[in-house]
């Protein structure tokens, strides 16, 4: 399943390439359906099997309809539900024979439209109700180009790549092999002649307060007078346990640096074990890089590990550089403090005491036998980030892949205000700098919906500059809803990293238990929370939170694999660009059992308890529910007055969802008396496209093939048999299969 997209200033044209193979010992016919964004235009029906043009037709949105509602009637399966409101592409595909394959071609343009200089493009790529084997092998590549200058480049569904050719152009690719994708593709990018662009996304729900996303991104492409001069130290690990091939590769990394220096910056290199070896004095010029490498080229390990006394000597030349620079602190070592002060909480309190505000502390450990307490607080205090090189992985890539986003810096000691409405739990905090080509994903709550004036301060070379946004508007209903659970990632990954760095405490704990069974984010504390029966009531989480207190440790581990796995783990959540998902396929995965009964539609998660998918929201010691009859006419009443409820409905024929306070609950049989709610006011022609499970707009569908198997021969299907047809390796965007007697 392989997809193209050219976006020219706004207009995308998605071309898709399928491969649909028969792996059944019969022939199999089908009808092609590919359900349309709503703005959609079949600019070429390009669909060829075996070297002919198959023919085809365009349907609106109500006959698409009652072809979905038919379906869902006969099969007694909600899965396309989800694709309500959309028109669709329908054609005849030729008999599959037995072992064969069909590839088929399909090409549509669309207008994106241009919001607050925010475009949004949405694939249907959900495919995991409908493919029979996962994917083989799955591709989407976007090639985007504009006039204006591009800003910020972001998928909140997808890792992707960004390769970018100055500031009008940018290629965004995303891949992955047998996998089962269920979640939608979506791209969104800024344009923006501003320096510094600054976008705001919200989403709110209800009288609940608002969640808002920023994107931040300087221009690429900066005229040298831009870029903020800085000092670079770095302090390397030379103990006798740096020995071999960590001494080499650490050798490269710092290689690397000298040469990538910038040419106003300046630098020095502290070299450590028992004692000191410091290249020179004082911070030296960019210059001298060449110098500094012969230095690097004679460094041998050998002796203990004086962590306390490397430290103060850096934070002493930093402060003697002056504060009108950003200092970069890269300090790299693999094993624990032995030789002069070793106690943690000490060293702790020497560096914070010694260090001026312009540091930024990064700290790399090479290895598992480092204290992640030590390493993951010195980053935190001094506005920088942690990463460890695990036994088998390379440190100068590290090392080297890092300096190449920090080596350009443009704006320091970063500071968001919000003027008009109350923004807070904003995160990251503190704001990291921001450098060239990079961008920032800035998430928080809102208490006011309304008009607001976004300024963000910071330093360049000394001076203050004030970037002052106007006219942004925190929504008061709607939006995008993938915002609330990435806030809820980073908010769970902040507050587990207070626990083991400070140890755990009743109201932090109460914290992540809600966040973790409302967003169904499965944390140490909640690893069970799937077979709590009333994990969904208030009771229910005060008791598991209770119990979480009593069981957790005093103390966490500090070193060793599990310490730097957790402390990974942790800052994965920190710092997600995407929502962590349920299961694997884009945001990322949870792994284990509890994988296979949670899942996220929208801003909503909902929990398998019973059969019974169950919103979070529901508490079933104050809540009841209106029982609808699945497939029952009242049931396509509910579905037509409130058409966002079509992507919750697919999950299956047994789901209760909170809407507008009420509870419904689809059942087998009959219902209860129906009152149906107010209908969904639709959104404004020029909004552009919502994620998947917007309360404003049902998400765009991926393609489907229905199978009709031919008779084999001398056997019969009997009537209305379902075939699952467990071979068919459905390379598609989804596949309905249908057995009928012939």
């Amino acid at each position: 399943h392989h997809v193209t997209v050219i976006i020219q200033d706004g207009v995308a044209t998605t071309h898709v390439d399928q491969v649909f193979v028969n792996d059944q010992p019969y022939t199999v016919e089908g009808t092609y359906l590919f359900p349309l964004p709503s703005d959609a235009t079949v600019s070429d029906f390009a669909m060829w099997v075996d070297g002919k043009r198959v023919e085809g037709r365009v349907l609106g949105r109500d006959e698409a309809r009652a072809i979905y509602d038919e379906i869902v009637r006969k099969r007694r399966d909600p899965a396309l539900l989800e694709y309500v409101g959309r028109g669709a592409v329908q054609a005849s595909i030729f008999p599959i024979p037995p072992q064969a394959e069909r590839r088929i071609e399909l090409e549509y343009s669309q207008v994106l439209p241009l919001e607050g200089g925010l475009v949004h493009y949405v694939y249907p790529l959900n495919t995991e109700k409908f493919s029979a084997q996962p994917l083989q092998d799955v591709s989407i590549q976007v090639d985007i180009r504009s006039q204006a200058a591009l800003k910020a480049i972001y998928s909140p569904s997808h890792k992707v790549a960004i390769d970018r050719d100055g500031d009008h152009h940018a290629v965004v690719s995303y891949e992955d092999a047998n996998v089962r994708p269920e979640t939608d593709f979506e791209l969104y990018y800024t344009v923006s002649e501003d320096a510094v662009g600054v976008n705001l996304l919200a989403y709110r729900e209800g009288d609940e307060d608002g969640f808002f996303l920023l994107l931040v991104a300087p221009q690429v492409q900066v005229d040298q007078s831009q870029v903020v001069a800085k000092d670079v130290i770095i302090v390397l690990d030379t103990s006798g346990s740096m020995a071999g091939e960590k001494i080499a590769q650490a050798k490269e990394a710092l290689t690397y640096i000298l040469d990538h220096l910038n040419p106003e910056d300046r630098f020095n290199i502290i070299a450590f074990s028992t004692g000191l070896k410091r290249y020179a004095d004082g911070l030296r010029p960019a210059s001298e890089a060449a110098e500094a490498r012969d230095f690097v080229r004679r460094l041998e390990a050998a002796g203990s590990t004086d962590i306390n006394r490397a430290l103060l000597e850096a934070m002493g030349q930093s402060e003697a550089s002056g504060r009108k620079r950003p200092t970069v602190l890269i300090f790299l070592t693999d094993g624990l403090p032995t030789a002069g002060v070793t106690d943690v909480s000490a060293i702790l309190r020497n560096v914070a005491q010694a260090a001026p505000d312009n540091v930024r502390l990064f700290a790399f450990g090479v290895g598992d036998d480092v204290n992640t307490t030590l390493l993951d607080t010195l980053a935190q205090d001094h506005h920088g980030a942690s990463a460890y090189v695990r036994p088998g992985e390379r440190l100068d890539e590290a090392v080297s892949g890092f300096y190449a986003k920090v080596q350009t810096p443009l704006l320091s000691d970063l500071k968001l205000e919000v003027q008009g409405v109350t923004v807070d739990e904003v995160y990251p905090d503190p704001l990291p700098d921001l450098f060239a080509g990079a961008q920032l994903v800035v998430v928080g709550r809102y208490r006011r919906s309304g008009p607001a004036t976004i300024t963000l301060t910071g330093q360049i070379n000394g001076e203050t500059r004030r970037f002052t946004y106007a006219d942004q508007t925190f929504r008061s209903e709607g939006g995008e809803a993938f915002i609330p659970r990435l806030w809820a990632t980073r908010a769970i990954g902040h507050l587990l990293t207070q626990v083991r760095l400070n140890g755990p405490d009743q109201e932090t704990i109460d914290a992540i238990v809600k966040l973790s069974v409302r967003y169904g984010i499965v944390t140490p504390y909640t690893s069970y929370l799937v077979q709590e029966q009333d994990a969904l009531t208030q009771e229910g989480q005060e008791r598991i939170a209770r119990e979480a207190m009593a069981t957790a440790p005093a103390a966490m581990p500090q070193s060793g694999g599990a310490a730097v796995a957790k402390s990974q783990a942790e800052q994965a959540l920190r710092d997600a660009a995407q929502p962590l998902a349920p299961r694997g396929g884009g945001g990322g995965e949870t792994g284990g059992e509890e994988a296979q009964v949670i899942k996220v539609v929208g801003s909503k998660t909902f929990i398998l308890q019973g059969g019974v998918w169950t919103d979070t929201a529901f508490d079933p010691s104050r809540m009841k529910t209106t029982r609808v009859g699945f497939g029952s006419d009242d049931y396509f009443k509910l579905l037509s007055a409130r058409p966002e409820l079509g992507p919750v409905f697919a999950l299956g024929p047994q789901v209760i969802v909170v809407l507008d306070g009420m509870a419904y609950e689809t059942v087998a049989g009959a219902g209860d008396p129906l009152t149906l709610p107010a209908t969904a006011t639709p959104p404004p022609a020029s909004t552009a496209p919502s994620p998947a499970g917007d309360a404003t707009a049902t998400p765009m569908s991926p393609s489907g093939l229905l199978l009709e198997p031919g008779p084999p021969a001398g056997n019969h299907l009997p009537t209305g048999v379902l075939a699952a047809l467990a071979g068919l390796a459905a390379f598609s965007l989804a596949v309905v299969v249908i057995a009928r007697r012939r």
